[in-house]
C-alpha cells in the first residue's frame, strides 16, 4: 500500500504541470500573468507542495519564471527572444530535414500521412489546440529518420517555447490554409527526394510564421501599453 500511495503522490505534480502547461500554451494563462501558489492550490484542491513541484518543472522548461516563496509569472518573451526562438527552429529543423529525407522509409511517410490527416481534420473542426499539438508531432515525424537524438532534444525545448506563438498565429491571423498547403507540400517534396526544395520550403514556412507573429505581437503590445 505504501508503494501505491508513493506512486500516486509522485504523479500529482505531473498531472498539474501538464494541465498548467496546456493552459499556458493555449493562452488561457497569458504571458506575464502572475502565478500564486495559494490560488493554484485552492483551484486544484491540493496542498502547495505539488503546485510547487509543478511550477519548478515549468520553470525548467522556460514557460514560467518562478522562485520559491517569491511567486512568479508566465514567461513573457521580448520580441527579440521570440525571433530567436524561430531562428533556432530554422537552424535545427532544416538541418534535421536535410539529413532525414534521403533515408526516410515508407513507414516514415505513412506516419507523416497519418498525422497530416489528423491535422487537416482538426483544421476543418477549427480546433486550434489539437492542431498545435499535431503540428509539433508532424514536424517531429518529418525529421525522425535523421536519428539525431541530442539535436531532437534541443528541438523539443525550442518547440515548446514556440508552440504558444504558433497557436496564436493560427487562431488570430487565420493562417491555417497556407500552413495546411505547406505541410502537404513538405511531405510531397520529401517523398520525391527533392532535398533542396523541401528544405527551402521549410525555411520559408517557419520564417513566414516568425515575421507575421512579430508584427502581430508588436502591434498587440503597443495597443496594450497605450
Amino acid at each position: 500500500m505504501a508503494g501505491k500511495r508513493a506512486i500516486t503522490k509522485q504523479s500529482l505534480p505531473d498531472v498539474i504541470a501538464d494541465d498548467l502547461r496546456e493552459r499556458i500554451l493555449s493562452g488561457e494563462l497569458a504571458e506575464g500573468e502572475t502565478i500564486r501558489q495559494e490560488a493554484l492550490a485552492e483551484e486544484y484542491a491540493v496542498s502547495r507542495m505539488p503546485i510547487r513541484e509543478a511550477l519548478k518543472r515549468l520553470n525548467a522548461e522556460g514557460l514560467v519564471q518562478w522562485a520559491n516563496n517569491r511567486g512568479g509569472s508566465v514567461t513573457k518573451h521580448s520580441l527579440s527572444e521570440i525571433g530567436e526562438i524561430f531562428d533556432l527552429r530554422i537552424l535545427i529543423e532544416v538541418d534535421l530535414f536535410r539529413r532525414a529525407i534521403p533515408i526516410m522509409t515508407s513507414t516514415d511517410f505513412a506516419r507523416c500521412e497519418e498525422i497530416l490527416a489528423q491535422m487537416e481534420a482538426s483544421y476543418d473542426e477549427n480546433d486550434v489546440g489539437t492542431w498545435g499539438i499535431l503540428n509539433y508531432q508532424y514536424h517531429s515525424a518529418l525529421y525522425a529518420a535523421s536519428q539525431r537524438k541530442l539535436t531532437n532534444e534541443l528541438l523539443d525545448r525550442v518547440s515548446l517555447q514556440s508552440d504558444r506563438y504558433v497557436r496564436m498565429h493560427l487562431s488570430v491571423m487565420k493562417q491555417r490554409e497556407p500552413a495546411k498547403k505547406e505541410h502537404r507540400d513538405l511531405l510531397r517534396l520529401a517523398q520525391a527526394g527533392k532535398v533542396d526544395e523541401a528544405c527551402a520550403l521549410l525555411e520559408s514556412h517557419i520564417q513566414r510564421t516568425k515575421d507575421q507573429l512579430l508584427d502581430m505581437i508588436a502591434s498587440k503590445r503597443a495597443a496594450e501599453e497605450s
